[in-house]
């Protein structure tokens, strides 16, 4: 009997592709320089020349999007690098060896959860100040107990498996059971939840640089450019959608993709 298809990865894994190879085109080449002003050409409508239409600075919208995009795909990649390979450690360790750091870590990271992580990173940022780098550390530090959490569980119904206990039998090093042996059979949970952690990261950036502690000018981002944008919502409604435009683009191809995996996990 043949597979239904799964509609949701494939599409949103079109999605995603297009808009990933929109980004690394954003970062070898804009139609203008994102920074470039022209007073000349404030709040131009889409045309041939601008094709998402000018700001009103009369910089480049497309070119914008391109450089802001670029930056939000970059900080989300890197938020979820840091929590992802820091969960996996934490919560492989906590679920294999269990014991009093096991429910040490587990209250920390139930701490750590129970506040909205764009509270905590706001937070963080305004101690810390703002910048690149330090949103990538704030976020991807507090990304950390999702992933620790999905991991540990795992782990901990992977230790008591027979094919575990009798590796143990047969002398294998604990760092290979839980490398080789364990780890792998963790991939069809971890994948849908570093495509929701995308997301989380992106729209936590987005909301980091919207009310003006994330990424400073003259650097474009998404979340400050549709708080700009709002002020022209009448008069030039491109600039707003746009840049909304693009922000759930990148949020639904991930979003898809993810509901796509977990399709395919189920059927199989």
């Amino acid at each position: 009997m043949k597979k239904a298809r799964n509609s949701f990865f494939y599409i949103g894994g079109g999605i995603s592709l297009v808009m990933t190879l929109l980004i690394l085109m954003g970062y070898i080449w804009t139609p203008y320089s994102p920074t470039q002003m022209d007073a000349s050409a404030q709040m131009q409508a889409p045309s041939l020349q601008h094709l998402l239409g000018t700001d009103n600075f009369g910089r480049d919208i497309f070119s914008r999007v391109l450089q802001g995009a670029g930056t939000s795909f970059l900080i989300a990649v890197s938020v979820v690098a840091i929590g992802c390979l820091a969960g996996i450690l934490v919560g492989s360790l906590c679920g294999y060896y269990g014991g009093t750091a096991d429910v040490i870590l587990t209250r920390v990271c139930d701490s750590i959860t129970a506040f909205p992580s764009i509270l905590l990173a706001l937070v963080i940022v305004s101690v810390v100040g703002s910048g690149t780098y330090n949103i990538i550390v704030a976020l991807g530090i507090l990304f950390i107990p999702s992933f620790a959490r999905i991991v540990r569980g795992e782990f901990a119904r992977c230790r008591h498996l027979n094919y575990i206990q009798s590796a143990k039998l047969m002398g294998v090093g604990d760092a290979r059971i839980l490398f080789s042996h364990i780890l792998p059979n963790t991939f069809s949970v971890l994948l849908p939840a570093i495509t929701i952690g995308f997301n989380n990261a992106i729209l936590s950036e987005a909301s980091m640089s919207f009310l003006g502690i994330g990424i400073q000018p003259p650097h474009a981002s998404l979340g400050s450019m549709l708080n700009d944008s709002q002020t022209y919502l009448r008069s030039a409604p491109w600039y707003a959608l746009s840049v909304g435009g693009t922000i759930v683009l990148l949020i639904l191809g991930f979003s898809l993709l993810s509901e796509g995996l977990q399709q395919r996990d189920r059927r199989n």
